[in-house]
């Protein structure tokens, strides 16, 4: 019974101070620090030693300028600690109250103690980072690095460099340390890579990362640095550059094609298709592993066929084939044969033998990823036809087979989609809704254009009437159908001139005219956005959609430049935003970004 008493009071008791704990927080993060001393100082008196309660009570008399209290708290600290970390604490005491020859002699003592104890350097230079005096912190790295040889504070001190615009020494020192000790090279890199695409014009820096590694590339031949030469220019989106750095690494080293095959995939991620289908070809003519030849001439051919006319569809459709009838129909294949269903369907037209395809093969061995695919393609074919229904069974297949992956999601997205398209706007929205939230960007993107757009537009018209006819133009759209999708959506603007969809239906018709190439239509549907919804929601995609058209298409950078400003000083919470300001700086000059 004692027991089971003592047990109970216990719990209480650890209740009670995990509450108080709480509300010390609280009324120190409200900036109440009267109350947050007094709390600080009860929790003190219960946990003594608690490094963290006794360095809030000092913070709570600094802020409420009881220095006086503070010094004494420190002081006696110190004395029973004799840590140099208490020495700091006692310098920035006085530096609050503007005696800085008294500050810098106990910030001199707490260096120094380092070199008679070591271990302090990580209490000493990390209260020296929290205050942000970074001097003092690289002199106590340095301090403990030159009594005991035996620690390594490369990276910290790296780090430090460049906090203090010593870019310099930072590059020198951290690429140093990655060849010393390669483990940590994935760590250096991520910081690095902070550093070049910063919030700040980071010109500068980038321009002497490359000179480092190109020098150290020449002078040290080792592949160690064409590896990291190759990382610099993916960082920089040079892919060209890195496929060089690529192909020297595997003359000396022919073991993996694999880094090379990631870097067609990062190439064709950002749309730079002419380098992607290079490094495709190099893979095909050195390599015999028959899953690389398929996947590389399946990322061939979807290259092509995003950039064919109709009269290249006869000789996309004799190639597809011949590899199909080189490679065989099996498992290994189903990518090409994927590839083959869709171009049936959606360019030739030829729904029922894209259809059969796909029949075909999910009648294979294939494992779930495999299947997914198959069927995902096959629900795809089917919502060209208008099959609503069939297609979401096998949409819902895949969310079910796959919970919680990517594709599941993706599934997800389309099934919504497939809703939205046949007007069932209140369930597609449920669906919208909960994908906004998914962890691939580009899903919860999409899902959040759509929850808007059904959203925006039920409450501007209760009927749905023009939300409807808008949502029958995005299907036109699916279906490869443009020049009905453009009379669809130019009957929308004349019917219903003015309300809530005319927005985003101008968008919608820019994209359209885009497809087709015909940039002055497009730029003049941005420009409406512009003109008479700079308001809305969509303002910042027509400015950045007319931007690339100046800047891509018609190779007219000083029309691009001041839409980009807009987009980067107007918008700066637009998913363009990043974008846009990297192509601003590039047109107003600056090199490497």
């Amino acid at each position: 019974m004692k027991n089971i008493l003592l047990y109970i009071v216990l719990l209480f008791s650890s209740f009670a101070f995990s509450q108080n704990d709480q509300l010390a927080q609280y009324y120190y993060d409200k900036g109440d620090f009267e109350k947050a001393k007094i709390s600080y100082e009860e929790l003190l008196k219960n946990a003594p030693s608690n490094t963290q309660y006794f360095l809030r009570t000092v913070d709570c008399y600094q802020q409420l300028q009881q220095f006086a209290n503070a010094e004494k708290a420190i002081l006696e600290r110190y004395n029973r600690a004799k840590q140099g970390v208490f020495l700091v604490e006692l310098g920035y005491n006085y530096q609050l109250q503007k005696e800085e020859s008294k500050a810098k002699k106990y910030y001199e003592e707490a260096v120094e103690k380092i070199k008679t104890n070591p271990n302090d350097v990580y209490g000493v230079a990390n209260s020296f980072e929290k205050k942000v005096l970074l001097e003092y912190a690289l002199k106590s790295y340095q301090a403990a690095m030159q009594v005991q040889p035996n620690y390594n504070f490369n990276f910290q001190i790296g780090m430090l460099y460049g906090q203090l615009g010593q870019t310099d020494l930072m590059i020198d020192l951290l690429l140093t340390e990655s060849f010393k000790n390669p483990q940590n090279t994935n760590l250096i890199q991520t910081q690095l890579s902070r550093f070049m695409n910063g919030e700040t014009d980071n010109t500068a820096f980038k321009d002497a990362m490359r000179k480092a590694l190109i020098l150290k590339t020449q002078k040290e031949q080792d592949v160690f640095w064409n590896h990291y030469l190759s990382w610099f220019y993916v960082q920089q989106k040079e892919f060209g550059k890195a496929f060089i750095q690529e192909k020297a690494i595997y003359k000396r080293e022919q073991e993996s094609l694999m880094s090379i095959v990631n870097l067609s995939q990062f190439a064709m991620n950002e749309g730079d298709d002419e380098t992607a289908v290079e490094i495709l070809n190099f893979i095909l003519q050195n390599t015999k592993d028959l899953d690389l030849l398929i996947q590389s001439n399946a990322y061939l051919m979807e290259i092509k066929i995003e950039k064919a006319q109709e009269k290249d569809y006869p000789a996309i459709s004799q190639e597809l084939q011949q590899l199909l009838t080189t490679y065989e129909i099996s498992p290994f294949t189903v990518s090409l044969q994927i590839i083959q269903a869709h171009f049936l369907a959606f360019n030739l037209k030829n729904i029922e033998e894209g259809k059969a395809v796909m029949r075909r093969a999910l009648e294979l061995n294939l494992n779930e990823y495999q299947k997914a695919d198959a069927k995902m393609e096959l629900a795809d074919i089917l919502l060209l036809e208008e099959k609503y229904n069939q297609a979401l069974i096998y949409y819902s297949q895949i969310q079910l087979d796959l919970k919680n992956d990517v594709m599941a999601h993706e599934a997800s997205l389309k099934a919504a989609k497939t809703s939205y398209y046949k007007g069932d706007f209140e369930w597609a929205n449920k669906q919208f809704k909960e994908l906004k939230a998914a962890n691939t960007q580009l899903i919860a993107n999409d899902a959040l254009e759509y929850f808007l757009l059904i959203n925006d537009n039920t409450a501007a018209d209760s009927t749905q009437v023009a939300l409807k006819a808008f949502a029958k133009a995005d299907f036109l759209i699916y279906q490869n159908k443009k020049q009905e999708a453009i009379t669809q959506f130019q009957n929308i603007l004349k019917t219903y001139k003015g309300q809530e969809i005319e927005a985003v239906t101008l968008l919608r018709l820019g994209k359209v005219y885009e497809s087709q190439k015909d940039f002055a239509s497009a730029l003049s549907q941005y420009q409406q956005i512009i003109d008479h919804h700079s308001d809305g929601i969509y303002v910042d995609e027509a400015l950045y959609f007319s931007a690339e058209i100046y800047n891509d298409e018609l190779k007219d950078p000083e029309k691009a430049k001041p839409l980009y400003e807009k987009v980067i000083f107007n918008h700066q919470d637009s998913i363009y935003f990043v974008d846009a300001r990297k192509k601003y700086r590039e047109l107003r000059g600056d090199k490497n970004l």
